[in-house]
């Protein structure tokens, strides 16, 4: 077969129904995952005390857009980073020096490198390393959600016991 008739067959097979469907469910369930990866992210700045946000929490929805992702995911992993330092030094709760920034890093050059085209093989590792570290840099953000929720929890607790003592 010549090139030309390799790219009509090609042409051929990912117009078909089933292809298409396919791709469009793929799209959708990677859209509602990052919806959800935004939400985590949302719910831990909310905990972060206004004066130490060093971006709004809705912003963090930006994570979930095709393309301009490429770049925000680099920016949200910053002032995420920033935003949890600042809360934490405020809690006088010690921490890693950059809570969130190294998961959040590479996963940003990670999910870059699934939007260069590279060969196949190297597009399908790329995109397996891309999920692996969404899952660990969410894992990780969500732990130091718990740190806070737990942290408000217990202050709630002392402020209640000061009351009693009154």
């Amino acid at each position: 077969m010549n090139q030309a008739e390799l790219q009509e067959q090609l042409l051929k097979e990912i117009s078909k129904p089933e292809f298409i469907y396919t791709a469009i469910a793929v799209f959708a369930v990677r859209i509602i995952i990052w919806l959800f990866f935004a939400n985590t992210m949302r719910k831990t700045l909310k905990l972060v005390a206004t004066e130490n946000q060093c971006i709004k929490p809705n912003q963090v929805f930006g994570v979930a857009i095709p393309l301009f992702n490429i770049y925000w995911n680099f920016e949200v992993a910053k002032r995420l980073r920033d935003s949890l330092i600042n809360e934490f030094f405020d809690r006088k709760i010690a921490i890693d020096e950059a809570p969130t920034y190294k998961k959040g890093s590479l996963y940003g050059w990670i999910y870059l490198a699934t939007n260069i085209p590279l060969p196949g093989f190297i597009s399908i590792i790329a995109v397996i390393f891309h999920f692996v570290t969404l899952i660990n840099y969410w894992v990780d953000i969500n732990n130091y959600k718990r740190i806070l929720e737990q942290h408000n929890t217990f202050r709630s607790q002392e402020e209640l016991e000061k009351e009693h003592e009154d």
